[in-house]
């Protein structure tokens, strides 16, 4: 009987981590798809360092390089516990990114 309890728990446990892994791809903040000139990349990249130093920067050092969709969760998961905006958001995974 705990054999086909403990197989239930593992089954439950991999169905939500595959729904969490789902959602997530789907809900993947995103970047505008053309950035064009590098005017427009510098000042979308400044904004984001600005905005990081701001909403990030009370509890966090500057910032490590992740691949673009790890630093997307992070940062999707930290907008929820600093209450920053989706702008404030978009910018600083633009930051992140670069």
């Amino acid at each position: 009987m705990k054999h086909k309890f403990a197989v239930l728990a593992a089954v439950l446990a991999v169905a939500s981590v595959l729904c969490w892994a789902a959602e997530s791809r789907e809900s993947t903040p995103t970047i505008d798809p053309v950035v064009q000139g590098s005017e427009k990349t510098n000042t979308m990249r400044l904004e984001g360092e600005k905005r990081f130093r701001t909403n990030c920067g009370r509890c966090h050092a500057a910032p490590h390089k992740f691949p673009p969709r790890m630093m997307a969760t992070i940062v999707r998961h930290m907008r929820v516990r600093a209450t920053i905006t989706e702008d404030d958001m978009r910018l600083v995974l633009f930051y992140m990114t670069q």
